[in-house]
């Protein structure tokens, strides 16, 4: 009988990977983010679609925490200490704005389908944050890394990912239903690590880097997951979130240690988000889509105006032309991973409606496949618009 189930788990997740490896081929083929597909792949095989994989359940949770940690750890190896604050003072009139604009549509939206306080807490965050991996992967195909209008898309984002790291731990508090003062002590303690790390990272960087370091690949391998997971589980313990603490880790490894880690990181990463982004499928019923697909459509109308309506504002104040203003803002379009790590913090704390993972879900898929495509045609759009402009005149 333990033969038979072990087979039989085997066979599934055997699919599951053969599968993830086949969308993510159609994705790159069609130019976009297999995120979408990944989640498409587990509505299919979750609750409510054709066919329900009893067999992995425990492992792919277990996998997806793991994918949460190393997305959110190899976020921050992109950025050395010096570069957020940098970032931070460069970019904090724009990331006003773009909270304003982005958060506030999420909860109009929650608010409206009466989901209370708490559900405009998580949908605010969900509407919010842009997906640095997505944003990364578009600029690079395109080939705009070097462009005039980039250092503004990677100092919003930057901004992001520090807002991040005072809200996850608001919103672990919130969806936990502590009081206010619980609340207030959660997030004073996660703004205490983010300090330190920063401090660390900016006189001590390199003492740090040196304990996770090693020129044998295996070694800085197990060095490398074993102090993200240690961190990350350090993190969940003192009621701050997993996804923070590994985040924390990331930007105090710096220079070429960080280098070579997002190198060796990679592939793991690939593999174990993909399995989040799957799980979160899992989790939804496909039948829960239809009613919230029109609440879904209006959020990706709105927020993808707002988020060009940021990115344009804030090339613009950094003297790039009109071109470069509406690469800014198309760049800023897709959501993600975040996105999906914070309504899988909702929907796993059962704080929230089961619509709710229907309305993200839906909701990411959209602007996960908006984000590329707005990239890709927004100069030869700009273009046109612009030679009808010269032609009129």
């Amino acid at each position: 009988m333990v033969a038979h189930e072990t087979a039989l788990a085997l066979i599934q997740l055997g699919a599951v990977f053969f599968g993830l490896g086949l969308l993510g081929r159609i994705a790159a083929r069609i130019g976009m983010s297999p995120i979408p597909l990944y989640l498409i792949g587990g509505l299919v095989f979750g609750t409510g679609g054709l066919v329900e994989l009893r067999q992995v359940d425990d492992f792919i949770h277990l996998a997806s925490e793991i994918g949460v940690v190393l997305l959110l750890l190899l976020l921050g190896l992109e950025y050395s200490a010096p570069e957020l604050v940098t970032g931070m003072r460069r970019s904090w009139a724009a990331g006003v704005v773009d909270i304003v604009l982005n958060a506030t549509p999420g909860v109009l939206v929650a608010l409206g389908l009466g989901w209370g306080f708490t559900g405009a807490i998580a949908m605010a965050g969900v509407t919010y944050i842009s997906s640095s991996g997505i944003v990364a992967k578009v600029l690079n195909d395109l080939g705009r890394l070097g462009n005039r209008e980039t250092p503004v898309i990677l100092s919003i984002l930057v901004f992001e990912d520090l807002v991040m790291a005072g809200y996850l731990p608001v919103l672990t508090a919130v969806l936990a239903g502590v009081g206010f003062l619980a609340g207030m002590k959660m997030l004073a303690i996660a703004l205490a690590a983010v300090t330190v790390v920063l401090i660390v990272a900016l006189r001590y960087g390199r003492y740090v880097s040196a304990i996770v370091d090693s020129a044998d690949r295996e070694i800085f391998l197990l060095k490398l997951l074993g102090s993200a997971l240690l961190v990350a589980g350090a993190a969940s313990a003192v009621q701050v979130s997993a996804a923070v603490g590994a985040f924390l880790l990331g930007i105090a490894i710096s220079d070429s240690t960080a280098h070579n880690a997002t190198k060796l990181l990679e592939p793991l990463r690939d593999l174990f988000a993909a399995l989040f982004f799957v799980l979160f499928g899992l989790s939804t019923d496909p039948a829960s889509i239809p009613p919230v697909l029109g609440w879904a459509c209006l959020l990706a109308l709105v927020t993808t105006a707002s988020k060009i309506a940021t990115g344009w504002w804030a090339a613009k104040r950094a003297g790039a032309g009109r071109l470069g203003r509406a690469r800014a803002g198309t760049a800023l379009v897709a959501h993600g991973e975040f996105s999906i790590v914070i309504a899988g913090l909702a929907v796993a704390a059962g704080a929230v409606p089961d619509e709710f993972a229907a309305l993200a879900t839906t909701y990411v898929l959209l602007m996960a496949v908006l984000g590329p495509i707005a990239s890709r045609f927004v100069e030869p759009a700009m273009a046109l618009v612009l030679r009808r402009r010269a032609a009129v005149s």
